[in-house]
This record gives structure tokens, C-alpha cells and sequence, in this order.
């Protein structure tokens, strides 16, 4: 009587390379995770200083700052293609005009920003901080108020952020 013998993986094995390729593919997906962050907060920085250069060039050509940054005020006079938005919830970036005091129906300057989701970003070095509207200078008329510039926070209410990246002409 001959014996045979069937090949093949016995129950066993197939669970322990099923486990293995589970916590492959955890780890995988939470550093996915991370780079994702990273780049959602890439993107928001860009637009910001994107939408920054718009408020420049809107600048040069009225001699202020628009009261809401929209597509009638920086989209239909070529200063910028879209309103970015931001890449989770779509909602705009925090803007507030400033205007001097003496005058405040003409804005001679702005707060910008956007809360970012990631702690510790490089760029929170180098932006504005700014918590209050400046010495001598009040939000324009018919404008926004003002938001949080800390970076230790989030730009408004509702962000989804951790950090605060602001910016000012």
C-alpha cells in the first residue's frame, strides 16, 4: 500500500502570512496618512501665498486691499485664475482687511491664513503671528474680523488645524 502525499499549505501558514500582510499593510497606510497631512498642508500654503500675490497685484492697480477676497474682486481682473479653497472642507481662507484708523472705508492692509493640520511645519518660522489687528489700524468697513494668527492654534473657528499660518503685506 503506497502512501501519498498531498502538497500544499496546511491552515496554519496561511493565517501567519495573512496576519504579515496585515500589519504590512497597517503600518503602510498610517505613514500614507502622515504624507497625506503633509501635503493637504503643502497645497494650503501655496495657496496662500498665492493668493497673496493676487492681493499685491490688486493693490498696485486700485491702491487697496479688497473688502472680501472673491471672484469678482481678484478672479475677473486677472490677478489670480480661481478662489483657492481649502483641500478638506472647501471653505475660504481666513481674510480680514485692515484700514488706519483716520480712514477705515480705505484698507491699507490684511491678515491672511490658513490652520495647517500638521505641528512643528518649517514655515510656521517665518509667518506673520499676528494675534490682533496692528497698533493704530482697525478691520475695514464691511469686512471681515480678524482671527487668530497663533501658531500654537487655529486661524478660526471650526478649522479642522492645529497650526496657524498667517500672512500680511
Amino acid at each position: 500500500m503506497a502512501k501519498s502525499y498531498k502538497r500544499g499549505f496546511t491552515l496554519i501558514e496561511l493565517l501567519v502570512v495573512i496576519a504579515i500582510i496585515g500589519i504590512l499593510s497597517s503600518v503602510v497606510l498610517a505613514s500614507l496618512n502622515s504624507a497625506r497631512k503633509k501635503g493637504r498642508d503643502a497645497r494650503r500654503i501655496a495657496d496662500v501665498k498665492q493668493l497673496q500675490l493676487a492681493l499685491e497685484l490688486y493693490y498696485d492697480a486700485f491702491g487697496e486691499y479688497p473688502l472680501v477676497v472673491s471672484t469678482t474682486t481678484v478672479v475677473s481682473n486677472g490677478y489670480i485664475s480661481t478662489v483657492p479653497k481649502d483641500p478638506t472642507n472647501t471653505v475660504d481662507y481666513p481674510y480680514s482687511p485692515w484700514a488706519a484708523s483716520t480712514s477705515a472705508d480705505i484698507c491699507s492692509g490684511y491678515h491672511l491664513g490658513t490652520s495647517l493640520e500638521t505641528t512643528g511645519h518649517a514655515s510656521l518660522n517665518s509667518d506673520a503671528d499676528i494675534l490682533t489687528t496692528p497698533t493704530g489700524t482697525s478691520v475695514c468697513t464691511g469686512g471681515n474680523p480678524d482671527f487668530s494668527g497663533d501658531d500654537g492654534a487655529k486661524c478660526a473657528t471650526g478649522d479642522a488645524g492645529v497650526a496657524c499660518f498667517d500672512v500680511k503685506p
